[in-house]
C-alpha cells in the first residue's frame, strides 16, 4: 500500500505578516497532483490542519475545497487534530465525511478504534491519535499523573489491543501529534511542555509497522518506522535549511518500509544574513539573496539611520530586523528579549524566583510551578475549544 505522510498544514497562517494563502492553496494542489500521478493508496494527515482553534473562513475554504478534491479521487484521506487545532470543530460531521472516504479521527477516546483499509495484500489498520492534552485526556486514559508520555502510552495500549485481535498479517500505521525524543524542533511551533517534560520515546510506538508524525516542522527520519513529513511550507526563519517535502511510503506486504521524500513548492526562499548595516549592502555575496525572504541582524556597535528602509533598497522582501551590536556587554546590559531568547515559561519564571530571593526555587516551589503552568495551558485549550 502506498501512502502520502503529510502534517502541519496550518492553514490560515501567515508568514512575518506575509499572508500565505495562496502558496498553502498551491500546496494543496500540489497534494492532489502527486496523489493522482503517483498512484498513492491512502493520504494520512498528521495534525495542525489549521493553525488555530477558530480559523479565518478563507482557511475553512480552502480545507472544505481540499476535502473535495481528495474524495473526487476516490483515495482515502486519514486525518488527526494537532494543538493548533480546536478537535471538536475540527470533527464536526466526521461521520458523514467519513462517507465520502476522509476520515477525521478528533477524539481521543477512539483512539484504538482503527480505519481499515485493504489492498492485494490484506488490511491495514490506521489508528489516529489526535494530540493529546495530558490534563484533559489523563482521566480518559486512566494515568494518575498528566504527562504526554503516559497518556500516549496509555493510547498505544489500546492501539496494541486491537492489532493482536485482529487476523494475523494486518499491517498497522499510526496517526500521533505530539514531540518525540530525537526530534529536531524549531522557533514556529507551539511548546507543549507538560509537567517540565516536552518529548517521549520514539519506543512508546513499538509494535506498529509505520508511525506518521506530526507537530514537528522539519522533515525527519527517528527511525526507519517513525517519521515526521514536517509543514509543507516555512514559518519561521529557523526553517531556513529546511527542505520542505512529503513521504511517499510504500508500505509492503510483511510491513517493511520504503520511504521517498517528495518536495513542496517553495513560494520564495529563506535567507538570514547578518553583519553591519553597510556590509549587507555592499557584499557581492549576498546578491542571491535579493530575491528571497531576509532575516537581517545588524552587528552594527550603535544602531544605524533608517536600516530597514535603506535594507529594502537591496533586499526588498525583508521581513524581520535584529540587532545584535559587536561589543563588550555586561549581562544587565543585554536587552530583555535576548535574555529570554530560548528559554521555557518555567525557567523564566524559575529565574524570576532567584532574581527576586536571591536563590532559585526547591523541588517543591519548582513542582508548584510546573503544576500552575500545566493548569494554565489546559485552560486556554479548554478556552479556545468553548469559543
Amino acid at each position: 500500500m502506498r501512502l502520502l505522510h503529510t502534517s502541519d498544514w496550518h492553514l490560515g497562517r501567515a508568514f512575518h505578516r506575509v499572508n500565505m494563502l495562496g502558496a498553502q492553496a498551491e500546496f494543496i494542489g500540489h497534494l492532489v497532483t502527486t496523489v493522482r500521478e503517483r498512484a498513492v493508496d491512502a493520504v494520512v494527515v498528521s495534525g495542525d490542519v489549521y493553525d488555530r482553534a477558530v480559523p479565518p473562513l478563507a482557511a475553512v475554504e480552502l480545507f472544505d475545497d481540499a476535502l473535495h478534491r481528495l474524495a473526487d479521487l476516490g483515495v482515502p484521506t486519514v486525518m488527526i487534530s494537532g494543538n493548533h487545532d480546536s478537535a471538536r470543530r475540527l470533527g464536526v460531521g466526521a461521520g458523514l465525511i467519513g462517507r465520502a472516504g476522509i476520515h477525521l479521527r478528533t477524539e481521543p477516546s477512539a483512539s484504538g478504534t482503527p480505519v481499515v483499509l485493504a489492498d492485494g495484500d490484506g488490511d491495514v489498520a490506521f489508528y489516529g491519535l489526535p494530540y493529546l492534552e495530558p490534563a484533559l485526556v489523563k482521566d480518559e486514559f486512566g494515568v494518575e499523573k498528566a504527562g504526554h508520555e503516559a497518556v500516549l502510552a496509555a493510547a498505544m495500549d489500546r492501539v496494541r489491543a486491537d492489532l493482536a485481535a485482529r487476523a494475523p498479517g494486518t499491517r498497522s500505521v499510526v496517526l500521533a501529534h505530539a514531540f518525540v525524543t530525537g526530534g529536531e524542533p524549531s522557533d514556529s511551533e507551539r511548546d507543549i511542555t507538560v509537567g517540565g517534560v516536552a518529548s517521549v520515546p520514539a519506543g512508546v510506538f513499538d509494535g506498529v509497522d509505520y508511525v506518521a508524525l506530526g507537530h514537528l516542522h522539519g522533515c525527519q527520519t527517528l527511525t526507519d518506522r517513525v517519521r515526521y513529513s514536517g509543514s509543507p511550507l516555512p514559518y519561521s526563519f529557523s526553517e531556513a535549511a529546511h527542505r520542505k517535502s512529503m513521504w511517499l511510503v510504500d508500505l509492503a506486504a510483511d510491513g517493511s518500509v520504503d520511504a521517498e521524500r517528495v518536495d513542496c513548492p517553495v513560494p520564495r526562499a529563506l535567507a538570514r544574513i547578518r553583519g553591519t548595516l553597510e556590509d549587507l549592502l555592499a557584499d557581492p555575496d549576498l546578491t542571491r539573496h535579493e530575491e528571497a525572504w531576509v532575516e537581517a541582524t545588524l552587528t552594527d556597535p550603535v544602531r544605524p539611520a533608517d536600516p530597514m528602509a535603506r535594507l529594502t533598497e537591496r533586499f526588498p522582501h525583508t521581513l524581520s530586523l535584529v540587532f545584535d551590536p559587536d561589543r563588550d556587554e555586561d549581562e544587565s546590559e543585554v536587552s530583555y528579549a535576548r535574555r529570554l531568547a530560548g528559554r521555557s515559561d518555567q525557567q523564566i519564571a524559575e529565574d524570576f524566583v532567584a532574581h527576586v530571593r536571591g536563590a532559585g526555587p526547591d523541588p517543591h516551589e519548582q513542582g508548584v510551578l510546573r503544576d500552575a503552568f500545566d493548569a494554565v495551558r489546559a485552560d486556554e485549550t479548554v478556552r479556545e475549544v468553548a469559543r
